[in-house]
This record gives C-alpha cells, structure tokens and sequence, in this order.
C-alpha cells in the first residue's frame, strides 16, 4: 500500500503539478477539484501514463461533511495520508466593502480559513497516531498585505496564516510537519491566472515576461519546493516561506 498525498485544490497549475510531482515520488495522488471532471480525468490519465498511482475526485470543500467524508475514505481505501496539500484558492475578486456582501465575506473564510481547519481537525488525528505527516498549505500574499478591494481575501488569508501557526505550535513536537508557502507572485496556470486574464492577455503576459523569461512562477518548479519541504529533516523544518519570480518585487516592498 503507497502513502497518500492528498491534494485539495488540484488544478491545472500548483495542485495538479504537486500531485504529479508526488505520484512519481512513489505516492498515490488523490486529486480533489469543485468542478471539471474531463480535466480531473486528464490530470490522474497522465499520471498513470508516467507510471503514477492517481485517483481524481470532485469535492466541494465548503458542503457539509465533504471534507470529512473524503479523508475518512481514502485513509480507510486507499491508505495512510502521509501528505496533505491544501491549495483551496479564495480570491473573489477586488470588491469595495460596500459591494462585499456578508454572504462574499463569509465565503471567503469558508474556502481559505474554516476548509483548513476541517481537513486539519479529520487527518491530524491519524497523523498523530502514527507520530509522522506533513501538512502542505499554499497561500497569498494577502496573508500579510490586505489591500484595497479585499477585505474578504485578506481577511479569510490572513486567519489561514495564524491557524498554520497555531497548527504547527501544536503539532510539530508531535512530529507532524506543518508549512505555510506564500505564492507572492503569478503563477503561470491556465485555470487560475489563464481565467482571469482571458487567453490573448494571457498569452500576451506569458510572452512577455513568463516562458524563457522566468518572470512567472512555474508550476513544475513550485512543485520541487514542496516536494523538498515534505522530506525536510526534522532538525531543520522549514515553517514558513515565499515564493517569487526572480525578476519582482517581494511583498514589503510594494
């Protein structure tokens, strides 16, 4: 039975190049996405081809019991859940505070902050029996900086920050690795970066500063870093870092 890497937010771009890194590390990747099951397929189809162990699911991270019940299944099917990547995106947008409704504010935190805390209160418990596990959490440069028209993303950002560390207080002399990645930067994905942008800003930003110009994080490249913070030794855990093209300027300096 292979260890699991149990990727929540597996897209196109971080999540969906983690599993693969995982997968061919010689861990079964159980990939989870809220929607597009041809591309979910598409992602665990090359896996396989690699010579991987995948498995997909569509999971809706803020339905009741969702989180709870997949974690259950995979630890009692599948195996031991050794990763966890939470990489749950939840931007909503620049929003003035009068446009940002309590329903988009309480979202925000359901998706980066409550979700988290759901996956962490189900999978520490085996984590902990076992006396090992590393627990993966992408985030924002809104963790740190809240900027006008994001009072929900910061907010909900800014609350995932503060459980990592409550997580990590608690758990790493438990043996349970807990890592908060700031992703201060873009990141050349097409279902994140590519949506937002549209396919001809998003091509034209590609040739322009990403592809052989290194000025958009690589989502292959992200991947080692986590790879190498989930076989970090334990003398020398890394907590906390960010992440950013060579070419801009990192957060405190905007």
């Amino acid at each position: 039975m292979k260890p699991v890497c149990l990727v929540v937010g597996a897209g196109a771009g971080i999540g969906g190049a983690i599993g693969k890194r995982f997968a061919a590390g010689g861990f079964h990747s159980v990939l989870c996405r809220r929607s597009d099951q041809e591309g979910l397929d598409k992602l665990v189809a090359d896996i396989e081809v690699d010579g991987g162990a995948a498995s997909g699911v569509l999971l809706n991270a803020v339905e009741d019991g969702a989180i709870e019940d997949l974690v259950e299944k995979v630890e009692r099917d599948i195996g031991p859940i050794e990763v966890v990547l939470f990489n749950l995106g939840a931007q909503i947008g620049d929003r003035p505070l009068a446009d940002t409704s309590y329903k988009v504010f309480e979202l925000g935190w359901r998706m980066a902050t409550f979700a988290l805390f759901r996956i962490a209160s189900t999978v520490m418990p085996h984590m902990e029996k076992r006396g090992q596990g590393t627990f993966l959490v992408t985030s924002a440069t809104a963790a740190v900086r809240g900027n006008a028209g994001q009072h929900s993303h910061a907010a909900a950002m800014g609350g995932r920050r503060m459980l990592c560390q409550t997580l990590n207080a608690e758990f790493a002399p438990k043996g349970i690795h807990v890592a908060h990645i700031l992703i201060d930067g873009p990141v050349d994905a097409p279902d994140t970066l590519g949506k937002m942008l549209g396919p001809e800003r998003y091509q034209a930003l590609r040739e322009e500063v990403g592809l052989d110009k290194d000025g958009l994080l690589v989502p292959s490249e992200l991947a080692e870093t986590y790879w190498h913070l989930a076989h970090q030794h334990r003398s020398a855990w890394t907590h906390e870092l960010d992440l950013r093209p060579y070419s801009d300027r990192p957060w405190w300096n905007h």
